[in-house]
This record gives structure tokens, C-alpha cells and sequence, in this order.
């Protein structure tokens, strides 16, 4: 990905940049498309992924279709096993360990939110961290926070992956995280931090929040509340990450009050069409990682 044509400043300079993720999702793409073709020159079958789900959550079965069409037309065989709504935290976990060792599987993913009986722990008891491409595993969280390599989360790593795309530069800028979630603001905070950015993690107990938000030269949120941010809260010039979705009237929201944000800030995502369209290349890419250390 070249971005030097793209480097954005610390002002607003004429119209800002609205960073959508179609061309970062298939620049992301066409790199993982190289890499498989390269693996099946030497492996004639590769292993591929499994997505299991618990319950027929219609968002679920949409994510999980959305994963099987685009990886299959990478060259990715997905397994999806889906579970009864009613099934036990035991069968769950006999589900993983079998998963753990069948060597036609590279990676696992387990879809959230898990019924009310089954708690997260539930998974990460068991769940192989070398296949845990959604990076929601102990071992993964904790060797990112070293700085080691690791499974990573794929929508924070799409969120850099943006970043860098549109040349926003990261080291030694003010980032303000809101929302501490660990598949979003942690592992965000974490990358931010590793590209040496000045890292403050915001959320529902911070006091002063909007002050907080007034300093971010960096500004994410991943809080699932429309409109939560009034744009005029924002620095000017700053670059702003939503990872907010929510429906309002039929219409999908994001947590920054766009049509206010878009006076003051150099660069922004979308929503839709900002994040969401580089979570599942980023999720590609871990899972051809996943394959590299299998075969």
C-alpha cells in the first residue's frame, strides 16, 4: 500500500478525507491472495476455518455467510458448525477441543455474543490460542501487550491498517481510545501504543469525557451509541476512527455525530462503509497466518 500521496495533516486542509475501507479491504485482499497462491504451490490442500455459533442470532448467520462467500472466493474452505440455542457450555467446549486437533482446521472462531449460560470463559478454557485467529485468547492478548507476535483483533487491526493507508501519521500523536472492550478499545490502544502514540483509554466512568475527546489528535470510539460524540467536541484537524453501528430509523449510525464532525476534522471514517469493510480482510489475513503455522 503506497500512502505517500495520501499523508494527512495535523489541520484540516480545504475538504476533509473521508477514509473508506473498500480500497483498503482489497488492497488487503490482493495481498493475502498472493500469499495463498504462493502456499498452494506448495500444498496442494490447505486446512481452512471453522466459525461455530451458538443459536440462530440472524446477525450471526449473516456474518457467518459473509465469511464463507468472501473467503471461498479466496480459496479458503470455511466450516461453519452451528450449535442449538440451548446447548451446553460441555458441548461447546467438546466442539473446540475437537477443532483443536483436527488438522483440516487452521483457525477457529467463536461468534459473540454466546447465550446468557455460556460465558466467554467457557471458550478460552479450551480454544487452542495457535488457532484463535479472532486473537481473543489469554496467550494473545497477553503477547500483544508485550509486543510479541500474536493473533490480533480484527477490527482494531483494520482500524491501522486505515490509518496507515491514508497516511495518518501515529508516533507521537495524542490518541484518546473510548471504549475499553477487549475485541476493540484494549487491543486498539495496545497498537496505538506500539507505533508510539500517546494512548488514553476514555469510557462510560471517565470523568470529563468530552474533554478528553477535545485532545485527540488520534479520536476512536467503539462505544454502539448513535450519535454519542457531537462533532463539536472534537479537535480540529483530528483524525477520527468510528467503530460504531447502530440502527436509527432504518439507517445505519455511527458513534460520532457525522454531519457536525466533518466541519472540523482532516480525516474520518464513514458509517457505513469506513471499518466494518476491512474487519473481514484483516480476518483473512490472520487466518492465512494461522494456515502458515500449520503446514
Amino acid at each position: 500500500m503506497t500512502i505517500e500521496d495520501k499523508t494527512i495533516t495535523s489541520e484540516p486542509a480545504g475538504s476533509p478525507v473521508l477514509m473508506t475501507g473498500k480500497e483498503v479491504a482489497r488492497q488487503i485482499r490482493k495481498q493475502c491472495a498472493a500469499e495463498i497462491e504462493a502456499l498452494k504451490a506448495r500444498h496442494k490442500i490447505l486446512p481452512g476455518l471453522a466459525v461455530v455459533r451458538v443459536g440462530d442470532d440472524p446477525s450471526s448467520v449473516s456474518y457467518a455467510d459473509r465469511i464463507t462467500q468472501s473467503f471461498e472466493v479466496a480459496g479458503i474452505t470455511v466450516t461453519v458448525i452451528a450449535l442449538p440455542a440451548n446447548a451446553s457450555r460441555s458441548v461447546l467446549q467438546s466442539e473446540l477441543l475437537r477443532l483443536n486437533v483436527l488438522r483440516e482446521i487452521a483457525g477457529v472462531i467463536v461468534q459473540m455474543p454466546l447465550p446468557n449460560h455460556i460465558g466467554l470463559d467457557a471458550v478460552i478454557d479450551v480454544l487452542d490460542p495457535q488457532k484463535d485467529v479472532d486473537g481473543i485468547h489469554p496467550v494473545n492478548i497477553g503477547r500483544l501487550s508485550l509486543g510479541l507476535d500474536a493473533f490480533v483483533p480484527a477490527t482494531p487491526a483494520g482500524g491501522i491498517a486505515i490509518l496507515d493507508y491514508y497516511g495518518v501519521p501515529i508516533e507521537g500523536k495524542r490518541a484518546v481510545v473510548v471504549g475499553r472492550s477487549s475485541v476493540v478499545g484494549k487491543p486498539l490502544a495496545q497498537l496505538l501504543l506500539a507505533r508510539n502514540a500517546t494512548v488514553t483509554v476514555a469510557h462510560s466512568r471517565s470523568r470529563n469525557l468530552f474533554e478528553l475527546i477535545s485532545e485527540a489528535e488520534i479520536l476512536a470510539s467503539a462505544v454502539g451509541k448513535p450519535a454519542f460524540i457531537p462533532g463539536d467536541s472534537i479537535k480540529k484537524g483530528a483524525a477520527v476512527l468510528d467503530f460504531g453501528a447502530a440502527m436509527v430509523d432504518g439507517r445505519m449510525t455511527g458513534d460520532i455525530a457525522f454531519d457536525s464532525a466533518i466541519e472540523r476534522v482532516a480525516a474520518i471514517t464513514p458509517v457505513p462503509g469506513g471499518t466494518g469493510p476491512v474487519t473481514n480482510a484483516m480476518l483473512l489475513k490472520n487466518t492465512i497466518k494461522a494456515i502458515k503455522r500449520f503446514v
